[in-house]
């Protein structure tokens, strides 16, 4: 699917409709040190095995791309919970 590289939307912080650029939100890499990690990591230790199940297969083909918009009259970030496609081309 093709999509603009900019496109007028509502922004929060100055309240009005300003010209924004869409670019593809990509999560940065996991803290081994984190909370959750090491709560995890304390549960799948010793002989009683996963504490959950592991999921086996999976029933989804795609996975729901997040959108991110950058305001230019104020830099402001806003995500939106995109579209569950194969490949999106930005600017095409």
């Amino acid at each position: 699917m093709k999509m603009q590289k900019e496109m007028r939307k509502f922004c929060p912080r100055c309240k009005t409709y300003t010209v924004q650029s869409l670019a593809l939100y990509k999560r940065g890499r996991d803290r081994a040190g984190a909370e959750g990690a090491r709560r995890h990591a304390e549960d799948k230790k010793g002989y009683g095995g996963q504490k959950f199940p592991e999921l086996k297969r999976t029933a989804k083909t795609t996975k729901k791309m997040t959108l991110r918009y950058t305001c230019r009259t104020c830099q402001f970030k806003t995500m939106k919970q995109g579209l569950r496609i194969r490949k999106l081309e930005i600017g095409g």
